[in-house]
């Protein structure tokens, strides 16, 4: 979603015009931005209780929010990998393996709930921990995929210099299509 959204536009193109190729320059280049907001929405995550008490929310909830974010700050660069790779698959129709490794993430997921909230009775703390490695095994699983599937030889190229160039152009459309998004 947000950001990652411009994807849509860049991959589609690429795609359509046969530049197989330009689908990994413009993820590669996704990345490298998503990856790089992920530092300031985590240094908000840090002191994130004094800015929900600013905007009236109850102290308790602040801190348990706060608390809450700061744990889950390993998976935002996650996430933010996790939304581009998605993005440059999709384009591709490349849906099936996605459902195959969502749905043993998400196997994985309610192990892991069972284990940190359950079982080591992290409550809340616990609950970010189990996001953070879910969302780390769903992308390492999605970039092995790409890695390693001969549907990706013409699409993923490796990384590239390339995917640099093409941040100013990105920009310009995702950050539009982050704000129609939220």
């Amino acid at each position: 979603m947000g950001l990652s959204s411009a994807l849509d536009t860049f991959c589609g193109q690429a795609y359509g015009a046969k530049q197989y190729h330009m689908l990994g320059v413009h993820t590669q280049g996704a990345m490298v931005i998503l990856i790089l907001v992920s530092i300031p929405v985590s240094i908000m995550w840090v002191y994130l209780e004094p800015i929900l008490v600013l905007f009236h929310q109850n102290k308790e909830v602040a801190k348990l929010a706060q608390l809450y974010a700061r744990y889950l700050i390993p998976s935002l660069s996650a996430n933010a990998l996790l939304r581009c790779i998605t993005k440059f698959l999709q384009t591709q129709n490349i849906v099936f393996p996605m459902v195959l490794a969502t749905g043993l993430t998400s196997l994985l997921h309610l192990l892991l709930c069972w284990i940190f909230i359950l079982k080591l009775d992290l409550g809340i703390k616990g609950s970010a921990i189990a996001i953070c490695i879910s969302n780390w095994f769903n992308t390492i699983i999605f970039a092995l995929y790409i890695r390693f599937s001969p549907s990706c030889k013409q699409t993923w190229t490796g990384f590239s210099k390339e995917s640099l160039h093409n941040i100013p152009k990105f920009l310009r459309l995702a950050f539009p299509s982050a704000v129609m998004v939220w």
